[in-house]
């Protein structure tokens, strides 16, 4: 979108434009990272009675819908702020909050939870290091790359992503040559796809609630909508993209790994299940590969994950600021970079924060940071149908009413069995949003992004 169009929101042009869509499929990519079954695998293996691969297509499938909405409001609204911008203007200001202050709970967490996973992967390693040495580290190393610009945030992006594909094709043609082999009895079959000895409705709906959760992530392309070039339709064609490409590596790589462990639909122990690729790795490349596999997920974790995962939060700041739904201080864009250097600061300094505190509590954390995103979800596929129908009377019932009907159905049932830590959790981080709500409209702090077109209101401009 160009800087006049940008105009018609009534926002100027600030960060600057140079992603394509090649820069945003690899940034949702490594979001969702590659090679994320490798350290959940063997929960996912017990979860689905060892139909792994079934898992991350029913998943595919379920987020197809969201990822479709998220499209249609992007080309609606080109704008920074993912959720947030569209339940603002696609439903009322009020719900726009809402999303935001709810996806934040996500962003802000994600990054802390991913400096706790690496740090505990590099214990792993080199046991001399403490943790929270690592978590440090990491923080350092990922804030100095974004503040240096989103040039060197793509580029790193993709040294980073082009490491994980160099490690998942490595462990591809070592799963073929021993599975081929017959190691520890491994053959050829499509039981990982289908056991109808296991299979059943229930299995269905259990694999959907982790196979969910396991593509979060490619919704933060949103994030990046003014500094992308080539137009309106790129964020939606990058997001489809990148959803696909990563469900088709969380196949492949899934049912080659439970090839591996024939004869089994459960591990013996959590401790089993939670090496199981590690195992895997260690039985079709001995010990050196294994070292790799885990330093890979650490890095993949620590740095690559969590490098994107501090752009996109210090984005949906920069946007909730420049609107004042959070303080002034977060809208500021250094004047040669271009990047909202005070909210990549303050992103780094609550993951370091956190990550210190939080050191080993893996469990904890990862119960919370998935009640935000399910609940923006939801009031993204209300946003489609209130904006479309509602507002556009756009007679498309396909596209802007029956995908988002079951977008929101899927969503809902996960969010619905989500963990009771998290939708406790959740909940009161959304009551404080609501406060904060009340607050905003008592002192008229209330920001109008609900204009048709994006146009300010008389005497009223959202970059003032």
């Amino acid at each position: 979108m160009s800087e006049p169009e940008l105009q018609r929101f009534g926002y100027q042009q600030e960060l600057r434009r140079t992603m394509t869509v090649r820069d945003l499929v690899v940034y949702g990519m490594v979001f969702m990272v590659p090679i994320a079954p490798f350290s959940i695998f063997g929960s996912v293996f017990d979860g689905s009675s060892g139909m792994v691969p079934l898992t991350y297509v029913i998943g595919w499938v379920a987020m197809i819908f969201t990822a479709i909405s998220y499209r249609e409001m992007s080309r609606a609204f080109p704008i920074a702020g993912s959720v947030y911008s569209y339940a603002g203007r696609g439903i009322a200001q009020p719900a726009g909050f809402l999303a935001g202050w709810a996806i934040l709970l996500d962003y802000l967490l994600v990054p802390t939870l991913l400096y706790v996973i690496g740090a505990q992967a590099m214990a792993n390693v080199v046991p001399g290091v403490p943790q929270w040495a690592w978590i440090v580290l990491f923080v350092l190393l990922n804030t100095l790359i974004n503040l240096r610009g989103i040039e060197t945030t793509a580029t790193a992006n993709k040294v980073f992503l082009y490491a994980q594909l160099l490690v998942l094709v490595v462990f591809v043609v070592l799963a073929v040559i021993g599975i081929s082999r017959g190691s520890g009895g491994a053959h050829w079959s499509g039981t990982p796809f289908f056991n109808s000895a296991e299979f059943s409705p229930s299995l269905v709906f259990g694999a959907l609630s982790i196979a969910v959760l396991s593509f979060l992530g490619f919704d933060a392309i949103s994030t990046m909508s003014e500094e992308v070039k080539g137009g309106s339709r790129v964020i939606g064609r990058a997001t489809l993209l990148a959803l696909t490409l990563v469900a088709v590596l969380f196949v492949v790589q899934t049912y080659l790994a439970a090839l591996l462990v024939p004869g089994k639909t459960q591990f013996e122990s959590d401790d089993a299940a939670n090496n199981a690729f590690y195992d895997i790795s260690n039985l079709i490349g001995g010990r050196a590969f294994e070292i790799v596999v885990a330093l890979a997920v650490a890095i993949g974790t620590a740095i690559a994950n969590s490098l994107v995962a501090q752009a996109a939060t210090s984005r949906l700041l920069f946007s909730m600021a420049r609107d004042g739904q959070l303080p002034r201080f977060l809208r500021h864009v250094h004047p040669v970079r271009r990047v909202p250097e005070k909210a990549i600061l303050l992103v780094a300094g609550i993951s370091l924060v956190l990550g210190l505190f939080l050191v080993g509590q893996i469990s904890l954390l990862s119960s919370l940071v998935n009640f935000g995103a399910l609940f923006s979800f939801l009031l993204l596929h209300v946003s489609v149908v209130s904006h479309y129908l509602f507002r556009q009377r756009d007679r498309n019932f396909g596209l802007h009413l029956v995908v988002p009907l079951i977008g929101f159905v899927i969503i809902g049932y996960v969010l619905v069995n989500a963990d009771i830590h998290a939708k406790v959790g959740g909940l009161v981080w959304l009551a404080i949003g609501v406060l904060i709500l009340v607050f905003f409209k008592v002192t008229g702090r209330s920001a109008n992004l609900t204009l048709e077109e994006g146009e300010p209101a008389p005497g009223e401009t959202h970059s003032s």
